[in-house]
């Protein structure tokens, strides 16, 4: 009986070696094919440079759609389709104007851009005194008698010294977020705030915000100022208390507009009914052209698919590509797909998101339970040639949020964070700020993730 389970015992390690083998020649194949004859930038070139900035319900929203759905097709998967979904449409008009006036006739200038959904000012602009809080909670103290006929200014940096930028970002977005609501309810006329970005720059970053509850008659423009112009604004204030604010915005919100999450499919050889995902969102801020939010991460899921049809692998379970529409300001493609999924009563088991640009991907973070990342972790071995070694439980990706439930794994890609919020929701989120290497790395990570959970499946 020794002797047999001493057999048993060896054939089992051989067998594991085997597989191991098996799947490190698996994963160099992947990696090379990305790097040498990979598509993720010449794919991203086209979506930034001849399309450009893709917000929701614009043409240009609707010519990537379109030209999503060409490139698909002419990957020969096994099924490409367009899922409606209804999104909401938001227009920013002409270039916004800012200055300060501390005396009559001197004024300083500033680098603004609009809140995406903010309302515009009245005609001709608004001027007002400005004060300046550090947050939400500093807002309430000073209660309507200070607050009442003034723009709110919003000055609370980023956190410098977390080293988990995703994090510093957290920490200080719902100034931007629910700044305006907030001011509203004591009866300010606007809202600055101080872009979500820790380097110190003349780009304005823009992003979502909500007016909660608010009623019409209380809302009030909201406009992000550059880090530079913050740091100018804070220390005029400090100066003059009483001097005047001067805002022009035209923006303006129209009816909500129909347009598509755009999605491709290789059937599961095993197990078809079986899904994984693989995303990020075809939609972005209208500032720049969005390369690295969220470009990226559309191009580097496409290549998961295309890469495993380059080296012949056959996937077991029915992988799909998602380019979800609307995550910007509303996540409307997200909820959608997970809507219909769930009416379907589709099985969905895993799903990686791309939404954090394309920088040198460092790992994963992962939303499952133990025994998965426990397997997880016995992967560490097969990236750590790559330099990938950032395995850790948290959050996976926005839109697909939506997903979760009992059995699925969720897992995001993450890149090197340190230079993101330079480019996020910025003029600067350009081609020319992607690195082409950088980009190709986090393609073939997420293939080989991808390649991982679909031979082993889930705990």
């Amino acid at each position: 009986m020794k002797k047999i389970l001493t057999a048993l015992c060896i054939l089992l390690t051989i067998g594991g070696n085997a597989q191991q083998e098996e799947d490190k020649a698996i994963l160099e194949k992947i990696y090379k094919n990305a790097l040498v004859n990979g598509k993720s930038y010449e794919w991203l070139d086209y979506l930034s440079n001849q399309i450009g900035g893709r917000l929701s319900g614009s043409l240009n929203a609707q010519k990537a759609v379109e030209w999503g759905e060409k490139e698909l097709k002419a990957l020969g998967l096994d099924r490409v389709w367009l899922q409606p979904v209804m999104v909401p449409k938001w227009t920013r008009g002409v270039t916004e104007i800012a200055y300060i006036e501390t005396e009559p006739g001197k004024t300083t200038s500033f680098p603004i851009c609009a809140l995406g959904g903010s309302v515009p000012t009245p005609i001709g602009g608004l001027k007002a005194e400005i004060i300046e809080v550090k947050g939400l909670e500093e807002l309430a103290t000073l209660g309507k008698e200070k607050i009442a006929g003034k723009v709110v200014f919003y000055n609370r940096p980023m956190q410098a010294d977390l080293i988990q930028t995703f994090e510093a970002y957290g920490g200080c977005v719902d100034q931007r977020y629910a700044g305006a609501a907030e001011a509203g309810k004591y009866g300010a006329v606007g809202v600055i705030v101080r872009s979500m970005n820790l380097r110190l720059d003349d780009y304005p970053h823009t992003g979502s915000m909500s007016y909660g509850d608010l009623k019409d008659t209380q809302k009030i423009p909201a406009a992000a100022i550059s880090t530079n112009g913050a740091e100018l604004l804070s220390t005029l204030l400090a100066l003059n208390k009483k001097a005047k604010f001067h805002l022009n915005m035209n923006c303006r919100t129209w009816k909500d507009v129909q347009s598509y999450n755009v999605i491709g499919e290789i059937k599961g050889s095993e197990y078809p009914n079986e899904y994984m995902v693989v995303g990020g969102h075809l939609d972005s801020w209208d500032l720049g052209d969005g390369s690295h939010d969220d470009g990226a991460g559309i191009v580097q899921s496409m290549e998961v698919l295309r890469l495993f049809k380059e080296i012949g692998y056959k996937p077991k379970r029915s992988i799909r590509v998602v380019m979800f529409m609307n995550e910007e300001n509303g996540l409307r493609g997200g909820k959608k797909y997970a809507k219909v999924a769930k009416q379907k009563g589709e099985n969905h088991v895993f799903a990686l998101e791309s939404d954090a640009g394309g920088f040198t991907p460092r790992g994963f973070s992962f939303d499952c339970n133990d025994a998965t990342f426990t397997q997880v972790e016995s992967w560490k071995p097969l990236f750590e040639p790559y330099l990938i070694h950032y395995f850790a439980k948290g959050g996976s990706g926005a839109d697909i949020g939506p997903l979760k439930k009992e059995g699925i794994t969720l897992a995001g890609l993450r890149p090197d964070s340190q230079r993101y919020f330079d480019y996020h929701h910025a003029k600067n989120d350009t081609f020319d700020a992607v690195n082409k290497r950088e980009l190709e790395l986090g393609a073939a990570t997420m293939t080989s993730l991808m390649y991982l959970f679909d031979k082993y499946g889930t705990k």
